[in-house]
């Protein structure tokens, strides 16, 4: 009786464990560091509904972008995949700048148009269509603080304007995530010339990002 009672537990426990597998969501992060600053808090936040993982390294801009996507995708068959570009497109560079990456918005030169940067997002997202089935995100472009070297305050708010309108005309959700970012760099960030934000800061983005994959995965649960 004991040993027909332990292989009910096992087939009970193996059934179970199965279905949580099933229940788990692939979910694919394509981004830049900041997105990478807030992968961790997101694969812990989601860490009983979703696997998450970041494409390898920095995605830097839509060139970048279009160059690799569809490695990144891969053959996995992910449920979802988030994807954001717009930081490094903005950014103004100049080869003689003594700052980190060359940034120099006085003497350089934008990495994209807005007009390029519009061109890019459409063909990488008819590539990530051709290439995956995934429920698709767009996070828009965080903050730019004032004394940022290579980039303009106001630059973020019309590149996410072109990216609202291509990713309208495709049907992808866009996680508009610009005036979130603002309110947490003021709180968490490094500084009035750097992006880039302190432990809690990402915490902060990355508690924002996974409420909203919530949303996509349960629906408006």
């Amino acid at each position: 009786m004991k040993k027909i009672t332990s292989i009910l537990l096992v087939t009970f426990f193996v059934i179970i464990a199965i279905a949580f597998n099933k229940k788990q969501q692939k979910v694919l992060i394509v981004g830049d560091s900041i997105s990478i600053g807030y992968t961790p808090f997101v694969q812990e936040n989601l860490k009983d509904i979703a696997l998450v993982k970041h494409n390898p390294g920095n995605a830097q801009h839509t060139g970048k972008g279009l160059k690799n996507i569809e490695k990144w995708i891969g053959d996995e068959d992910w449920d979802v995949i988030q994807f954001n570009w717009g930081l490094w497109d903005l950014c103004y560079r100049h080869p003689e700048a003594k700052t980190q990456g060359k940034r120099d918005k006085k003497n350089g030169m934008i990495t994209f148009s807005l007009a390029d940067y519009e061109s890019n997002l459409r063909a990488i997202v008819k590539k990530i269509k051709q290439k995956t089935d995934a429920k698709l995100i767009f996070v828009t472009t965080s903050y730019v603080p004032t004394q940022e070297a290579g980039r303009y305050t106001e630059d973020p708010t019309k590149y996410n304007k072109v990216a609202h309108r291509v990713m309208e005309e495709n049907s992808i959700e866009v996680n508009d995530m610009y005036e979130v970012s603002k309110k947490i760099h003021q709180k968490h960030g490094k500084g009035e010339d750097d992006v880039h934000y302190h432990e809690k800061g990402y915490q902060e983005l990355g508690t924002h990002i996974s409420s909203f994959f919530k949303k996509v995965i349960y629906g408006n649960k």
